[in-house]
């Protein structure tokens, strides 16, 4: 069924890149579909046939929550603002948003210009310590 059962770009890899800004991606070279965050196929298509790009980093904020309860380890951090960024590759990827007060934030948030960044988070229970995730600041 799938030619390949191993991951083109293990999450590991992908958080490296990650702690140095550089966001990668997975491009199907049977369907053209750019994926972000890594998976196994392709989010379109089903193929394994995937190659590792570098995306640009850069979006548009298509929805966005602020969240007043955090997760474990992030108690200190409240509130934040969670936004949903459509890259100006096709592929949507979640982040907090920087350098924006959360409790100011409005709708017209929705289709600003936004750049990537990053910041390492601690563990939890269910991860395996410390990861990078991605951070959005208004471009």
């Amino acid at each position: 069924m799938y030619k390949n059962t191993e991951y083109t770009l293990p999450f590991i890899e992908y958080n490296k890149a990650l702690k140095k800004d550089r966001l990668l991606g997975l491009k199907c070279r049977e369907c053209g579909n750019i994926t972000c965050p890594p998976m196994m196929v392709c989010r379109k298509c089903r193929s394994s046939d995937q190659e590792i790009i570098e995306l640009s980093g850069r979006g548009k904020v298509r929805t966005f929550t602020t969240t007043y309860i955090g997760a474990e380890g992030r108690a200190g951090e409240l509130p934040y603002t969670i936004v949903l960024v459509e890259l100006e590759e096709g592929p949507w990827i979640m982040g907090n948003l920087i350098d924006m007060d959360p409790k100011k934030v409005t709708m017209d948030i929705i289709g600003r210009d936004v750049t990537l960044g990053h910041k390492m988070f601690p563990g939890d229970t269910y991860s395996n310590g410390s990861i990078a995730r991605p951070l959005f600041s208004l471009a």
